[in-house]
């Protein structure tokens, strides 16, 4: 798998493919995603080259076969509680609000990709992009505080923590607290499971 490691989005419902795929972007910048609608669209020829398929659980019931020999990459989208029947599979709940998608994605995301894929280390990135007011700043805004109790927790003032979360986001080019969130995440400041 060289270059840019490919996703396919599957899924009959294209506002699901396309709200995953905004989300997956946001959490695996290098990756590039495809949505398709059914697994006909997919040439078998090429399924091979998909590092991950996130597949509807009726397509995937639909043509078991064609995902037999990609078991182990394919994530399922259910809706609501697990169905005993997909027991032992990983499964995304795409019923959850963005917030508990990207959690859930990146608990995934980081259980199969450790810090061994030859990735640099986030200690190497982030001595480079930010001071260590920013990280504290950073990590309390991942794991929800607001302003008024980071202000609190550091024993700072409210316009001085205004002013860290406007450079970071200056800094690092994000603009909602959701991506500060998936940022901290992937480049290791805050454990998903703090979030």
């Amino acid at each position: 798998m060289e270059g840019r490691p490919e996703i396919a989005v599957v899924t009959a419902r294209i506002l699901t493919g396309l709200g995953l795929k905004t989300i997956l972007e946001k959490i695996i910048p290098a990756a590039s995603i495809e949505v398709f609608g059914d697994v006909a669209e997919i040439d078998p020829a090429e399924a091979g080259r998909y590092f991950h398929f996130f597949v509807s659980s009726q397509l995937f019931v639909r043509h078991s076969a064609f995902f037999r020999p990609f078991r182990q990459r394919t994530i399922l989208l259910t809706e609501g509680t697990a169905q005993p029947q997909f027991a032992g599979m990983h499964r995304l709940d795409v019923s959850a609000g963005e917030e508990q998608l990207t959690r859930d994605i990146l608990r995934m995301h980081r259980g199969a990709h450790g810090a061994e894929h030859g990735a640099p280390s986030p200690a190497d990135i982030r001595s480079e992009v930010l001071s260590a007011r920013e990280t504290e700043v950073l990590t309390l805004i991942a794991q929800g505080l607001l302003n008024k109790q980071i202000a609190q927790r550091l024993g700072i003032g409210l316009t001085t923590v205004i002013s860290h979360r406007r450079k970071l986001m200056e800094k690092l080019g994000i603009r909602s607290v959701s991506g500060l969130t998936i940022y901290a995440v992937t480049m290791g400041y805050v454990d998903p499971d703090e979030i």
